[in-house]
């Protein structure tokens, strides 16, 4: 029998948040693939505020398991628990300077430090603009680390139709920077994204 892939999804409380949800769905549909969740508390508030009340919980029901953001020593915050990579979709430049700078304090932040420290992917869907100097070295920082900055960048050449085909190409994306070997394991639209 062949173990799931594991991956960990984090959603912050930038906007965007279709963006992490639409990475469940897709990893989800992957079937092979083993999800584990964590959302910031802006997270929830930005999820019911930007599609609808009932996402956090669609989000959560498409995880195989869900972390609780305080829960530091959930599996995921150690580097034996084996994972593919994490994806931070979307990343708020909050999450993103703590993961630069070793403010380690909830279990989204705590988790991306584990994958940077155990050579594992880490893809960060950083959400903000414009951006000061600030922004521009913390960025540089968690590059020189080994994370992927992937700013949610439309694909304009793919002529999407709607925000639903923008979201969709911003979330495949991401995931083929956290695995590409995912592909594999994937539906065949996803391949070419």
């Amino acid at each position: 029998m062949i173990r799931p892939q594991r991956v960990i999804v984090g959603i912050s409380g930038a906007s965007g948040a279709a963006i992490g949800l639409r990475v469940l769905e897709r990893l989800a549909e992957a079937g092979t693939i083993e999800t584990h969740l964590v959302i910031s508390p802006a997270a929830e508030r930005t999820l019911a505020t930007e599609i609808d009340p009932d996402a956090p919980a669609r989000a959560r029901a498409l995880a195989a398991q869900c972390h609780d953001h305080r829960d530091i020593g959930a599996s995921i915050a150690s580097g034996s628990f084996r994972t593919a990579g994490m994806i931070v979709a979307p990343c708020s430049m909050r999450s993103l300077c703590a993961i630069a700078y070793g403010q380690l304090g909830d279990l989204l932040t705590r988790a991306a430090d584990v994958q940077l420290k155990e050579r594992r992917r880490l893809v960060l869907v950083v959400r903000e603009s414009p951006l000061h100097l600030g922004h521009l070295r913390a960025m540089a920082q968690v590059t020189e680390y080994g994370a992927i900055i992937a700013p949610p960048v439309p694909a304009f050449y793919l002529k999407p139709c709607d925000i639903a085909e923008i979201v969709d190409q911003i979330a495949l994306r991401a995931i083929g920077l956290m695995n590409p070997d995912l592909g594999s394991a994937a539906p065949s639209e996803w391949q070419g994204v």
